[in-house]
């Protein structure tokens, strides 16, 4: 997937979404029920190819080791003025779709998305919904996810802040 910021002109259906674009880097910290606890550091690149939907990579390392965790990658799409989706795919053979509203105040981006669809190879583990927020403001990202996997029911998972490099 190449990304991109310029020369190719922001698709004015996204054109609202032009402060999400870049390179995130930040601190999280998650939890569930079936683990312990860990931080994390993390890094998220929204990029465009000039067409009606964002570009979405993200990766993250141990915040002890280093070591590597998790990768997603996909699309941010706004469908209408107020809603967004988001459509991911996961290395540990998991889909998801997720859907939501999107409010725009100046530099103030916020995302409440949840899933309405979850797809999994036969060897991934049982993830039975998801949820984000997402805050912009300035130069900070803030998101929580929630999560049911595994027999326990929707709850937090992850939090994270991170900043424009």
């Amino acid at each position: 997937m190449v990304e991109t910021q310029s020369p190719i002109a922001l698709h004015p259906d996204i054109a609202m979404l032009a402060p999400l674009l870049g390179t995130w880097r930040g601190k999280g910290q998650g939890e569930y029920p079936t683990i312990e606890p860990f931080g994390y550091v993390e890094e998220i690149r929204f990029g465009h190819l000039g067409r009606p939907f964002l570009t979405y990579r993200q990766k993250t390392r141990a915040g002890d080791d280093g070591r590597p965790m998790h990768a997603e990658t996909g699309y941010l799409r706004r469908p209408r003025p107020d809603r967004v989706e988001l459509i991911l795919a996961h290395p540990t053979g998991i889909t998801e779709i997720c859907e939501g509203s999107l409010t725009i105040d100046g530099d103030r981006v916020q995302m409440e998305l949840d899933s309405t669809n979850i797809g999994r190879s036969s060897t991934a583990k049982l993830v039975t919904a998801l949820g984000r927020t997402i805050r912009l403001s300035g130069g900070t990202i803030d998101y929580t996810l929630r999560m049911a996997a595994v027999g326990e029911p929707l709850q937090h998972h992850l939090a994270a802040t991170l900043h424009r490099d």
